[in-house]
């Protein structure tokens, strides 16, 4: 199971662009309204999300990606629910996904020290541990992290990549 993380604000095409794609190729994706049923982007467009937090195991979830957007960003640092699900992820080696200004998300918890990283630029020194790259899209073990929403492709791509490399080493 892959999760796409919605909080309120987030950047539609930043979440909406991996969630079709990932869909495409086969995978079983959910989004997660971590305020709730339906989540406004950054720009207004209301989204309908597959579960609410409460909602949502944390068994078998392999992936989890955060879009950016503001203050979509911002509530998803805040949340004790994206906080819990990234550390039982990422104890269970799964892959941790962020995009634009939200691998500051990962940043925050850790999972980012040692790793290189891309984000929206402006926001790098956010990136405390990381080593910076202006990639669209940069892979590092089990981190995936892009750029901004003119890489949603890059990022989504990147991360077909990644599920196809851990399948065929299972």
């Amino acid at each position: 199971m892959i999760y796409v993380l919605l909080a309120e604000g987030f950047e539609e095409i930043e979440a909406l662009t991996p969630v079709d794609m990932l869909r495409r190729a086969g995978y079983e994706v959910r989004t997660v309204g971590i305020t709730g049923k339906t989540v406004t982007g950054a720009h207004g467009i209301p989204v309908v999300a597959d579960l609410t937090a409460d909602e949502a195991g944390t068994d078998g979830v392999r992936m989890v990606v955060l879009p950016g957007g503001m203050p979509g960003t911002k509530n998803l640092a805040a949340s004790p629910f994206v906080k819990e699900i990234l550390a039982k992820v990422h104890a269970s080696g799964g892959i941790l996904a962020a995009i634009c200004a939200a691998p500051t998300v990962l940043a925050k918890f850790g999972y980012l020290k040692g790793k290189r990283a891309t984000c929206f630029p402006g926001f790098e020194k956010e990136l405390s541990g990381a080593v910076y790259t202006d990639l669209p899209a940069v892979t590092d073990g089990k981190i995936v992290t892009g750029k901004d929403m003119t890489e949603a492709l890059a990022f989504s791509v990147a991360l077909l990549a990644i599920l196809n490399t851990a399948e065929s080493h299972a």
